[in-house]
C-alpha cells in the first residue's frame, strides 16, 4: 500500500507528488492520458509544435519560479504590449516603463487619453502594492471595477476588453475585479512567453523532479471509483486494477473532479484555438493582436504569429499563426469561414492560402473566476481525501501549482510530519 495516490498528472498533481516524495513518502501518480500535463500538452503535427489551445507562461508567477528551472525552458518572450486593429488602421501600445519611446505613439493612437491613463492607474495601481486578499475585499465584477475607476474610453473598449476576453475566456466583464487586477500585475511585472519545446515542457520538468524524488507515475491508468477502508482509500481503475494508499489527492481538471468526488462541478469558461501555417507571416510584429473596432466584428478575440516569439514552433521556412475565439457553453463553435474572414480584417492581409493545421475546442479551458472572489479552498475534502487544482485557487498556472503545494502541506501535517513542504 502506498502512502499517497495522486490522481491526475497535471501541474497541481505533479507539484504535490514531487513535494511529498522529496519528504520520503511513497507516492504514485495515476493519469488516464498517455502523457503528463493535463491541460498543458503539446503535440507535434506535420513538424509544427501545437499546444492544446493558445497558452502563455508568465515567469512572474511566484509558484512557477520555485517549482521549475526557468532557464532550462529556453523561454521565448512575447513583447509586453498589444497591437490593436482600429477603424483607422493598426495601433501598438507597449509597456510605458519598458518602452518609454513608445509613449508618444500610444498617445497619438487615439486609444489613450489622459483621463483614461489616470483611470487605469487608479484601477490597476493597488494590485502592485496590495496582496490578493486585500484586493478581494468588497470584490465586484471587473466591469463594475472599471466603472468605479472611471475607465470608460477607448483604452477600455478597444484595448482592455478585447485583450482580457482572451485571457479570462469571457467578454461580459463578469470575472472578479480582484482577479483581473492580479493578472494585470503579473503582466506588468513579467514577460509572458513560451518554452522552446512547448508548454508541455513545464509538466515534463515537474514529472522529472517527482520521479527523481522517488514518485511513480502510471499513465494510461484512469481512476474510476474511490472507496474508503480502515486506514486508507482504494482507487479502482478503468482497466479493472486497483491501487491502495493511506491518502488520496484528486488533482484532475474541473471537468472530471465531480466524477470522483461529491464536489459540484466547478463552473468553467471555454476557448477555441485555430492553428494556421503560412509561408509568409502577415506582419513582422510579435505582439498579440486584438480587434478594437467593437463587438460584432467577428469571433476572433486575439491572434498572434507564434514563430516570431518561438521559432521552434514551426519547421524552417514556415510560420505558425494562432487565432483564439471564445467558446461559451451551449453555443455553436465558430466556423472556419468566419474565422478566416475576421483574420483577414484584423491582419489586413489575404489569409485564404493559410493551411489550417488543427482546431482545438476546449470547453473547460479555465475555471470561471466570478465575483466576489472566494478565498482558496482547503485541500481537505473528506477523511484521508484531498482535492487540488486551479479550480481550488486561482484560474492560472500559478493557482494550480499553489494548490498542489497546499495539498502537500496538508498531507504532511495530517501524516504527522513536523516538516513543511517548501
Amino acid at each position: 500500500m502506498h502512502d499517497v495516490i495522486v490522481i491526475g498528472a497535471g501541474l497541481a498533481g505533479l507539484r504535490c507528488a514531487g513535494l511529498l516524495s522529496a519528504r520520503g513518502l511513497d507516492v504514485v501518480v495515476l493519469d488516464a492520458a498517455d502523457a503528463v500535463g493535463g491541460r498543458q500538452r503539446t503535440d507535434i503535427v506535420d513538424g509544427f509544435r501545437l499546444d492544446r489551445g493558445f497558452q502563455v507562461l508568465n515567469p512572474a508567477y511566484p509558484a512557477l519560479r520555485r517549482s521549475v528551472d526557468l532557464t532550462t525552458l529556453a523561454l521565448g518572450s512575447f513583447p509586453v504590449g498589444v497591437r490593436v486593429r482600429t477603424i483607422d488602421g493598426m495601433a501598438e501600445l507597449r509597456h510605458p516603463v519598458r518602452h518609454p519611446l513608445s509613449i508618444i505613439a500610444s498617445l497619438r493612437s487615439g486609444l489613450v487619453s489622459g483621463r483614461d491613463a489616470v483611470a487605469l492607474a487608479r484601477w490597476a495601481g493597488p494590485a502592485l502594492v496590495h496582496p490578493l486578499s486585500r484586493l478581494a475585499r468588497n470584490d465586484v465584477t471587473v466591469r463594475e471595477g472599471w466603472d468605479a475607476a472611471g475607465l470608460r474610453g477607448p483604452l477600455r473598449t478597444a484595448v482592455l476588453e478585447p485583450f482580457l476576453a482572451g485571457v479570462l475566456a469571457e467578454r461580459g466583464g463578469e470575472t472578479s475585479n480582484a482577479f483581473a487586477r492580479l493578472l494585470v500585475r503579473y503582466f506588468a511585472l513579467g514577460r509572458p512567453g513560451l518554452p522552446a519545446q512547448g508548454i508541455a515542457a513545464v509538466p515534463e520538468q515537474l514529472a522529472a523532479h517527482a520521479r527523481a524524488a522517488g514518485a511513480g507515475i502510471r499513465l494510461g491508468a484512469g481512476a474510476e471509483r474511490l472507496s474508503a477502508f480502515p486506514g486508507g482509500i482504494r482507487v479502482d481503475l478503468t482497466d479493472g486494477d486497483s491501487v491502495r494508499a493511506a491518502r488520496v489527492v484528486v488533482a484532475v481538471g474541473p471537468d472530471a473532479v465531480a466524477d470522483l468526488t461529491g464536489l459540484a462541478r466547478p463552473a468553467t469558461n471555454g476557448l477555441q484555438t485555430w492553428w494556421f501555417a503560412a509561408t509568409d507571416p502577415p506582419t513582422a510584429s510579435a505582439l498579440l493582436t486584438v480587434d478594437g473596432r467593437g463587438r460584432g466584428q467577428g469571433p476572433v478575440v486575439n491572434t498572434v504569429v507564434m514563430t516570431h516569439t518561438v521559432p521552434s514552433y514551426a519547421p524552417a521556412g514556415r510560420h505558425l499563426i494562432a487565432a483564439t475565439c471564445l467558446l461559451p457553453h451551449g453555443s455553436d463553435p465558430a466556423e472556419e469561414s468566419d474565422v478566416r474572414r475576421h483574420l483577414g480584417e484584423i491582419w489586413g492581409a489575404d489569409v485564404s492560402a493559410w493551411e489550417l493545421i488543427r482546431r482545438d475546442d476546449i470547453d473547460d479551458a479555465l475555471p470561471a473566476q466570478r465575483a466576489p472572489l472566494r478565498a482558496p479552498r482547503s485541500p481537505r475534502y473528506a477523511e484521508r481525501l484531498y482535492i487540488a487544482g486551479d479550480h481550488r485557487d486561482t484560474a492560472s498556472i500559478n493557482g494550480a501549482l499553489v494548490s498542489g503545494e497546499r495539498a502537500a502541506r496538508a498531507i504532511l501535517t495530517d501524516a504527522g510530519s513536523s516538516a513543511r513542504a517548501r
